[in-house]
């Protein structure tokens, strides 16, 4: 399958920038890169600022209600309060990445899905390493049960989603979740989710260079993230090593064809469906990874965020 033409059109304008390798570049460089969706943000019907305590300290979380119009509001079926939750963690290596690079995707997110979208700003490594990062995802979760009566949520229908990183500690969260007797959650949206330490899959092969994501910039963000290779062991950092993978929560996973992730994306679905978990697949050919939150560059951005709020729909 060939790219898609605006995913060539992506590599293309980076190529063109002469973006030296993460790898010789500072940390603060690394992050200057990764900037918000240019443009004027989508309206959705307010925005809310507010903290989480973890063993952190307090970690950001910013909260977006939906736009709903007169008419949409008569023919809804559900009330304007109890609404569905999405806690969501963003991507970026554990290393990049804030709820300011992912907000036009949260709120293009909450109008789309009629629910509660809250924008996680767990801690970055190499200065915090795992599993603070899964910890903040964790106390977020626990945090959005608590105050879901009050933002106008319902606690029975939570979903975690993330992309990349994001959705690695999606998967973190559902596990930490299950072993630990709760807090229950619906569902689990896997946007080309790190579900492993390891890089000997055909994807990251095939697509080792030129597609964005590198194999090399993957080896890169693990040893930021890690304070050493054995934790990557640890099923909360890799969620594919897990040992158990039954009774967790039904999963909507996302690939895309030209990402060295995709492989092990396509795994972690296969290992949930095996254990007896409701598994959906969506699988975006032509597409190269990061291109979720780039609404403004990729028009399968915003279908994804289309199919993502019907399967949200669908599950109740």
């Amino acid at each position: 399958m060939s790219l898609d033409p605006q995913a060539e059109a992506f590599l293309q304008r980076l190529a063109e920038d002469h973006t030296p390798p993460i790898h010789e570049l500072s940390i603060e460089q690394i992050r200057s890169m990764v900037l918000p969706i240019a443009g004027e943000p989508e309206r959705v019907g307010g925005v809310i600022s507010d903290h989480v305590t973890s063993d952190g300290g307090e970690i950001p979380v910013r909260i977006f209600t939906p736009l709903i119009q007169t008419a949409e509001l008569d023919a809804m079926d559900e009330p304007e309060e109890g609404r569905p939750m999405i806690v969501f963690f963003h991507g970026g290596g554990w290393v990049t990445g804030s709820i300011e690079t992912h907000e036009a995707v949260c709120r293009r997110m909450a109008n789309e899905g009629r629910c509660l979208v809250i924008a996680v700003d767990y801690r970055l490594a190499p200065e915090h390493k795992f599993p603070a990062a899964v910890d903040d995802a964790f106390a977020s979760v626990q945090w959005a049960v608590g105050k879901a009566e009050h933002l106008g949520g319902d606690p029975q229908r939570l979903y975690v989603c993330g992309d990349s990183a994001g959705g690695n500690l999606a998967a973190a969260v559902c596990l930490k979740a299950r072993d630990g007797g709760g807090p229950d959650i619906r569902g689990q949206i896997l946007i080309y989710p790190i579900t492993n330490d390891q890089f000997d899959t055909d994807s990251y092969r095939d697509n080792a260079t030129g597609y964005h994501l590198t194999t090399e910039n993957m080896r890169w963000f693990w040893q930021q993230y890690l304070a050493n290779e054995s934790e990557g062991e640890d099923p909360l950092a890799s969620p594919l090593k897990a040992t158990d993978h039954s009774n967790l929560p039904d999963a909507l996973i996302i690939t895309v064809e030209k990402d060295p992730l995709r492989d092990e994306g396509v795994a972690y679905a296969d290992r949930l469906s095996a254990a007896g978990c409701l598994v959906d697949q969506i699988h975006c050919t032509g597409m190269v990874h990061g291109f979720f939150r780039r609404l403004d560059t990729f028009d399968r951005a915003g279908r994804l965020v289309e199919e993502i709020a019907q399967w949200i729909h669908e599950n109740g």
